[in-house]
């Protein structure tokens, strides 16, 4: 393989390598799942995340108390662009997290996470956090949905802030016709 092409391809795999972090991340916040969130940063990184600012350990604990107010949430991705300088990495990734509340409203925050990126031994996880918070809303139900009634039967729905969601199932078991 020629020099040319197998520096980009190190480029690639690198930034793919913390697109997954950041992907991970996110997981790990609407799963309240601890350890995988920890994979995410260096043990002395800083997260600074607007309430919020102090260790890997201190803000999973923190951010996860705060998702378990709600009945359920999603972080969702978008935009993200990455700097890399050899063993440094500065990454800006979009996000959209919405929360279901048990009675509306519900809520909505869109920002940014600007991410200091360190490779060690070959891996990639975030050494500094900046959360921004760009804008915050509170969301009524839609009247779209009005009349079709809950989307899952009682003691049917597939979500958990744990392990026992579905998407840890592996196979994965989906419910039977009626």
């Amino acid at each position: 393989m020629d020099s040319t092409l197998e520096a980009r391809l190190r480029d690639l795999l690198d930034r793919d390598a913390i697109w997954q972090v950041v992907q991970r991340n996110a997981r790990s916040l609407d799963r309240c799942d601890t350890d995988m969130g920890l994979t995410c940063y260096w043990p002395e990184a800083i997260d600074d995340h607007n309430h919020f600012i102090g260790t890997p350990q201190a803000f999973l604990a923190y951010a996860h108390a705060v998702s378990l107010s709600f009945e359920s949430c999603q972080h969702n991705l978008a935009t993200h662009t990455c700097e890399l300088a050899g063993d440094e990495a500065f990454a800006e990734t979009y996000y959209t997290f919405t929360a279901h509340a048990a009675q509306p409203p519900h809520f909505m925050a869109t920002g940014r996470y600007v991410d200091h990126f360190q490779r060690r031994g070959g891996e990639w996880r975030i050494l500094n956090r900046v959360c921004v918070v760009d804008g915050q809303y509170d969301l009524m139900p839609s009247a779209l949905g009005a009349g079709q009634g809950e989307a899952y039967p009682p003691g049917e729905k597939p979500v958990a802030r744990d392990k026992s969601d579905v998407s840890y199932q592996r196979p994965l078991q989906v419910r039977q016709p009626r």
